[in-house]
């Protein structure tokens, strides 16, 4: 019995021995809440510093694309080169003369798309051009109680600039900051800026050949880039909610990715859209439409002979069908107007012999050429009755009666219709 109470008496401390072994060496136990990151864990993940001010704190981060990269086919060097003048044409003279160091590109990150009071932006950047490449400081929220530091800074920040450069920012991003500057009780900054929003002439540009001018969409066809693993736009809301939620920063680092190829893309498609409006006979441009949609903004313009070179041009570029009839109608009408009458003829004609939906207006133009120019009235009352074949309306039958009357009274014989 001894010899069995030793062993046990053995086997307990062996067991003790074990006991404190291990937990000596086991991890302590870790409530749930330690589980979670830091609150602000967003300054450890993403380099940046957190910024004081009088209204608070928030969280800013800068980064700088040298001079000697390429975003798609753009030189990020060549930003520094544009000349002074060139928003000039395409803002209607608003922006005369500007240095590009003194431009700012803006785009902002928000909770949601429908505007109003209760959307927030979280993060906005600001895009600048200086020697050394194209510089971009983002200003984040970390909560809604940061708004109004970050509102102060980004004021102060833009500051230095004279010129506000967005992408759709007349429409959203700048009443959007407006809002946010007046519910904040501050002044917004953007009165003294002169503000250029790219997104209307690169619709004019590119609108006819391309489904969507949406800025991503531009970037790929246009600048040629490629974004891998980029967030969607619409996700980007959710990702800033999810992040509130749990302070899990590493959902952020797409959201300050794809708002800086934004803004970067931004800066790269003003090296293009305006030089196109400040010399549109020297675009390079290889598509017909896109020198349709700058020919359009200059007859718009008043500025009716460049206009019709560059019609011309697309004619000679290719185009597809349903807009090739339209510019052969739109250089004919141009034609009429700057008082060409044979060019203008030899356009309608060759319009109104072939099945296009311009057909019967070229008929029509042609019979009234033929009637008050040429004092042709059978010439005229043919074209009357072919465009009638075509398109029967009480100006035409008017006509072709008219016609018939004026040539009744000469004695002269229509020509013959035709089966």
């Amino acid at each position: 019995m001894e010899d069995i109470q030793e062993q046990l008496a053995l086997l307990r401390r062996r067991i003790a021995r074990i006991d404190r072994k291990w937990t000596r060496d086991a991890p302590a136990q870790t409530r749930a809440t330690d589980l979670r990151p830091a609150r602000y864990f967003v300054e450890e993940l993403i380099r940046g510093e957190v910024v004081q001010t009088a209204c608070g704190e928030h969280f800013e981060t800068e980064k700088l694309f040298e001079r000697h990269r390429r975003h798609g086919s753009m030189d990020i060097s060549n930003l520094y080169e544009l000349p002074a003048d060139l928003l000039d044409s395409l803002s209607a003279g608003e922006i005369a003369s500007s240095p590009p160091t003194r431009w700012a590109f803006l785009d902002t990150e928000t909770t949601g798309l429908a505007g109003g009071t209760g959307t927030y932006a979280f993060l906005i950047g600001v895009g600048n051009i200086e020697p050394a490449g194209f510089r971009l400081r983002q200003f984040f929220m970390r909560d809604y109680g940061e708004e109004a530091s970050l509102l102060r800074r980004l004021s102060e920040h833009l500051a230095q600039f004279d010129v506000l450069i967005t992408y759709n920012g007349k429409t959203y991003d700048q009443p959007l900051l407006e809002t946010r500057f007046r519910m904040a009780r501050a002044r917004p900054p953007f009165a003294r800026l002169a503000h250029l929003d790219l997104l209307f002439g690169a619709r004019r540009l590119w609108k006819l050949r391309l489904e969507s001018c949406r800025l991503i969409e531009l970037e790929n066809r246009i600048l040629g880039v490629e974004r891998q693993g980029d967030l969607p736009g619409e996700m980007i809301p959710y990702y800033y909610f999810e992040y509130l939620r749990t302070q899990q920063a590493f959902r952020l680092v797409p959201v300050f990715h794809h708002n800086a190829i934004d803004i970067l893309s931004l800066a790269c498609l003003t090296a293009i859209v305006p030089f196109a409006f400040r010399a549109p006979e020297e675009t390079d441009f290889r598509h017909g439409a896109d020198l349709v949609g700058l020919a359009r903004w200059l007859l718009h313009a008043a500025r009716h002979e460049e206009g019709l070179r560059l019609l011309r041009r697309a004619v000679d570029l290719g185009l597809p069908d349903d807009l090739l009839f339209r510019t052969l109608w739109d250089i004919g009408i141009l034609e009429k107007r700057l008082g060409r009458p044979d060019a203008s003829v030899a356009l309608f004609t060759d319009l109104g012999a072939s099945r296009n939906p311009y057909r019967a207006r070229a008929l029509r133009e042609l019979a009234m050429h033929y009637e008050h120019r040429e004092r042709n009235y059978a010439l005229a009352l043919e074209m009357t009755r072919r465009a009638l074949s075509l398109e029967d309306s009480s100006g035409l039958r008017q006509r072709a009666q008219r016609l018939q009357n004026r040539l009744a009274r000469s004695g002269s014989q229509p020509l013959p219709r035709r089966r």
